[in-house]
């Protein structure tokens, strides 16, 4: 006898947007084909008005917004989980953690979209990237090495080395091509199988017996250990890699600044030494060569 209160709803939706939504001169009723043209932006809006709403929420019960931290694709697996586990202990109850190239994370910093970055770093090219703009300290090392499964190790002795490679316009790519390939043997032509910037593809093309990757001993311990991969640092050259934290070297809101030590207390190894107090930021104190794990 009466619209239902569902029919009402949508009536309203449609008078208040000026357009009509369903074509309702079909049995059952359908969405217009202009609305299903336009679902995957409407599905994003709502997403969008969800974590919208879900930030105002937080923002209500406690001050500030959501911490962020990004950090870069290469170590978001291996070392976000410890920093979200240390946070969440501590009180922060909702984390956000982004992920990016390196210049999408300073970038990120310096837009005040995220209040920290954690980051791969090598040593020697390091005054390319950090500038006074921002205050770094090391959290710890890793080693870039190069891997197979164990039926793609007899290739690492061949003339043409099978190799799954990085684009060379990301960090991993440039690492490869500046302090890598430059210490291949001399006779070796390098042969790309595969080339994709995403880290976890790289391991999957390795387990595969695509062909032989570098990657980041931190993320390819647990394959090690199975015997699922294999190291072939003993006949070819790895990089050793610093990870670092980094924020904009303005000054930090209260809670910011105590978040960034406690993060550096519970994870940085003890090898890794203080920022001394002088040092000028974006500089830090030369650290003795992590031993070979």
């Amino acid at each position: 006898m009466t619209q239902s209160a569902f029919t009402r709803r949508v009536r309203m939706i449609e008078e208040n947007i000026g357009a009509t939504l369903f074509d309702r001169r079909r049995k059952p009723v359908t969405l217009m084909p202009g609305v299903v043209a336009l679902e995957p932006e409407l599905r994003e809006l709502s997403a969008r008005l969800r974590r919208l709403s879900q930030d105002l929420r937080l923002s209500a019960g406690r001050a500030g917004r959501p911490l962020t931290f990004v950090c870069q694709h290469a170590i978001t697996t291996t070392v976000s989980p410890r920093v979200v586990r240390q946070l969440t202990a501590t009180g922060e109850t909702s984390v956000r953690v982004r992920s990016g190239n390196q210049d999408e994370c300073l970038l990120l910093l310096l837009a005040n979209e995220a209040d920290f970055a954690i980051m791969y770093e090598v040593a020697e090219d390091r005054t390319q990237v950090i500038s006074r703009a921002f205050e770094d300290v090391l959290l710890e090392r890793d080693l870039l090495i190069p891997v197979c499964a164990p039926a793609i190790r007899p290739l690492t002795e061949g003339c043409e080395l099978p190799v799954i490679s990085y684009p060379p316009d990301v960090f991993l790519g440039r690492v490869f091509n500046r302090n890598i390939a430059p210490r291949l043997p001399d006779n070796v032509e390098v042969v790309s199988q595969a080339e994709t910037a995403l880290t976890l593809a790289v391991l999957e093309f390795a387990l595969s017996e695509i062909g032989i990757a570098w990657l980041p001993e931190s993320l390819v311990g647990a394959d090690l250990a199975r015997g699922q991969l294999v190291r072939v640092d003993d006949v070819l050259p790895a990089q050793e890699l610093d990870v670092r934290m980094i924020r904009l070297s303005e000054e930090p809101s209260q809670r910011s600044d105590a978040v960034w030590h406690h993060v550096i207390e519970t994870l940085k190894l003890p090898a890794c030494s203080e920022r001394l107090p002088d040092a000028a930021p974006g500089l830090v104190q030369p650290v003795e060569r992590a031993e070979k794990r």
